[in-house]
C-alpha cells in the first residue's frame, strides 16, 4: 500500500531533512508523532493534495506498523478499517505533523535547541 504527500509536506520534508540532516522516513515518523500529541481530532478531509512524494506503507512504519495503527486508533477514538488507517488517517497526522514540525524547529532556530524540544515534549 502507498501514500502520496501534499505538495507543500514534499517541500516542508526536503527543508527540514536539509536542516536537521535526517531520513524523510524518520521525519515523518516524528512528525506522526507530533500530531498525535495533538488532542485535537485531525482532519482527514484537510488534506486532499496528492502531488507530493510517494512512499510505502513499510518505508514509513517500518516494523511499528501496528504500534502506529494503535495509536492512530486510539487518537481518533473508534474502530478503524485498515484503508480508513493507512493512507488516509496516517497521511492526514503526517500532513498536520510536518507543519507542526516545522513551526517547532522554526520556534527553536536552530538544531540543538530543536532537539533539546523534542526530548522535553516526551517527559
Amino acid at each position: 500500500m502507498r501514500l502520496r504527500t501534499s505538495k507543500k509536506a514534499e517541500e516542508t520534508l526536503k527543508n527540514l531533512q536539509g536542516l536537521v540532516h535526517l531520513q524523510p522516513n524518520i521525519l515523518i515518523r516524528l512528525a506522526v508523532a507530533m500530531s498525535l500529541n495533538d488532542n485535537e481530532p485531525v482532519d482527514e478531509n484537510k488534506y486532499k493534495d496528492s502531488t507530493g512524494l510517494e512512499f510505502n506503507r513499510a518505508t514509513l512504519t517500518g516494523d511499528y506498523d501496528s504500534v502506529f495503527k494503535a495509536l492512530i486508533t486510539m487518537h481518533a477514538g473508534r474502530q478503524l478499517e485498515d484503508e480508513e488507517y493507512f493512507p488516509k488517517l496516517f497521511k492526514a497526522h503526517l500532513e498536520r505533523g510536518l507543519e507542526l514540525l516545522q513551526e517547532q524547529y522554526q520556534y527553536a532556530g536552530n538544531y540543538g535547541k530543536f532537539v533539546l524540544q523534542l526530548a522535553a515534549m516526551g517527559e
